[in-house]
């Protein structure tokens, strides 16, 4: 028999002492290679300002070239932290990096590379210019504790600010309580931000996430609660936003809920945003502005669903013109050109009605609405479908803008190359407006739309001036008293051909001063 040798008594010896009392739980242990904040003098609680010992583990992390500074768990209390190329700050779960009340602990930062947002702020939470391969990932969560700040922008610190860096990943976290925005990316590129959460309604201008000016973006898994927009891109520098990509995030807001714009100067090109769902929004689920100069171009927008959201749809071309620096020259009027809108299933709009309007001469291009099926709250009028809507080209944009619409579901004026396919609307309360209004529109078609439930009166479709449409493959639901009525003496080449009119009492009725050659009809059941 071998003799036991020590090593063997001792693990004996441990499983002997198991049975009379649990060993006690090890401390977290910091990952193999990452510098821990508590080893440079950070204290976990909440109330000590250790912005100094966080900010040296930071320095300290990228004069080593960089790697992971480490949060473990525990209220970590800090002022403005600058992060350093080739740095991925990780907050373990259960830790919390806490943003001061006292605004003496943000210094002001004003960045090298000037926009428009040069007026809202420079003082910020976290903070990265200039510098590449930056991460901040974990299970953790910052508090920007946003109530204790009152006053104008310059008084409200963002949370996470990056400006004109590479490579930015924001993975698992959860933000909550911002001042201001609670993220401001700017002519940044190749960012990712997957699987966090936003929780921020305490305080004016809470947007989710801004991406501005940036390429290569990528937003995905996100779930937002904020108490402005949601995720919204902007362009306030004389560079587009570019190949941005947002999946798979659900979101509720106070604003709006998935918005390019307001600020436009350097435009928005090869957008695609698809897989979400939202609820309980106070404005627009799905907000596409260009009023500040630029060209929005290519977008694509998929897959949602809304619920309790005021307005489903909001398409403008304005003409605001607001210069990208403050004073400067006041941009050319801009375009808004090749958007499909496809695959979105709404609930709970309010009575306005959605539009997608560009100005005169300066028409909205190629615009495709897919497989589109909402329902509103109703109850518009008879004076409501017969009001004349102001231009408004300088005001700021928003879907309320024009106040109720003449049509419950669509007004659509000033655009060119328009497609509605599979378009269905209805009303949850009796609406005497049309479901559709087009005024000034060339080359329209209405395809297989075979559910715009009819109003209590008057047409289901109104045209007014519209050169070139064509009706193809459309229904008349029954209670239909006129399918369509046609208005304007520009109006010209209207085409209903292969409908199915039987279920409506009038198929087409023509205002004086439309001239006869103007409506043609081949092929359509119940249109004599």
């Amino acid at each position: 028999m071998f003799e036991s040798s020590p090593r063997r008594r001792f693990i004996a010896g441990m499983f002997t002492a198991g049975a009379a009392a649990a060993p006690a739980a090890a401390a977290p242990q910091t990952p193999s290679g990452a510098l821990n904040v508590r080893d440079f003098g950070a204290v976990p609680d909440g109330v000590s300002l250790t912005t100094a010992a966080l900010q040296q583990a930071i320095d300290a992390c990228a004069r080593a070239g960089g790697g992971t500074v480490y949060f473990p768990a525990g209220r970590y209390l800090s002022g403005t932290l600058f992060l350093k190329s080739r740095v991925t700050v990780h907050l373990a779960a259960g830790a919390t990096l806490v943003g001061s009340k006292n605004l003496s602990d943000y210094p002001v930062t004003v960045a090298a590379l000037r926009s428009y947002t040069d007026n809202y702020t420079d003082k910020s939470l976290i903070y990265a210019e200039n510098v590449e391969d930056v991460a901040i990932h974990g299970r953790g969560a910052i508090d920007g504790q946003g109530a204790a700040f009152k006053g104008p922008y310059k008084v409200r610190p963002y949370m996470i600010r990056v400006i004109n860096c590479r490579n930015v990943s924001v993975r698992d976290l959860t933000i909550v309580d911002s001042p201001m925005w609670v993220q401001h990316y700017l002519a940044c590129e190749n960012v990712i931000i997957d699987g966090i959460a936003v929780h921020s309604r305490v305080n004016g201008n809470n947007d989710g996430i801004d991406i501005d000016g940036c390429q290569k973006v990528r937003i995905a898994n996100c779930e937002i609660s904020s108490g402005d927009d949601a995720i919204v891109l902007k362009s306030t520098l004389d560079r587009p936003c570019r190949d941005v990509s947002i999946t798979n995030c659900v979101l509720s807001t106070a604003c709006n809920a998935l918005k390019l714009g307001t600020e436009s100067n350097g435009g928005f090109e090869n957008i695609v945003i698809s897989n979400c769902t939202i609820y309980d929004t106070r404005l627009s689920g799905i907000a596409l502005e260009l009023v500040d100069g630029g060209v929005e171009d290519r977008v694509i927008v998929s897959n949602i669903t809304m619920n309790n959201v005021s307005n489903p749809i909001f398409i403008r071309l304005g003409n605001r013109a607001r210069p990208f620096q403050e004073g400067g020259a006041r941009p050319g009027m801009g375009k808004l050109r090749n958007i499909i809108i496809s695959n979105v299933l709404a609930t709970g709009a309010d009575g306005a009605g959605c539009s997608i309007t560009g100005l005169a001469g300066h028409p909205a291009e190629n615009i495709t609405l897919e497989n589109i099926r909402l329902s509103f709250r109703g109850g518009g009028t008879r004076k409501d479908a017969a009001r004349e809507v102001p231009e408004e080209a300088e005001k700021y944009p928003e879907y309320q803008m024009f106040g109720v619409l003449p049509a419950y579901g669509f007004y659509c004026r000033h655009v060119r190359d328009l497609t509605l396919r599979n378009v269905h609307t209805a009303f949850a309360t009796p609406d005497e407006r049309p479901a559709l209004v087009a005024d000034d529109v060339e080359n329209l078609k209405l395809l297989q739309c075979d559910g715009f439930t009819p109003p209590a009166a008057g047409p289901a479709i109104r045209l007014v001036n519209v050169k070139g449409a064509f009706v193809h493959g459309c229904r008349a639901p029954a209670g239909t008293r006129t399918f369509l009525r046609v208005e304007g003496a520009a109006t010209a080449n209207v085409c209903l051909m292969a409908n199915d009119l039987s279920a409506a009492e009038k198929a087409v009725e023509t205002a004086d001063g439309v001239r006869r050659e103007a409506v043609i009809l081949e092929g359509n059941r119940g249109a004599a």
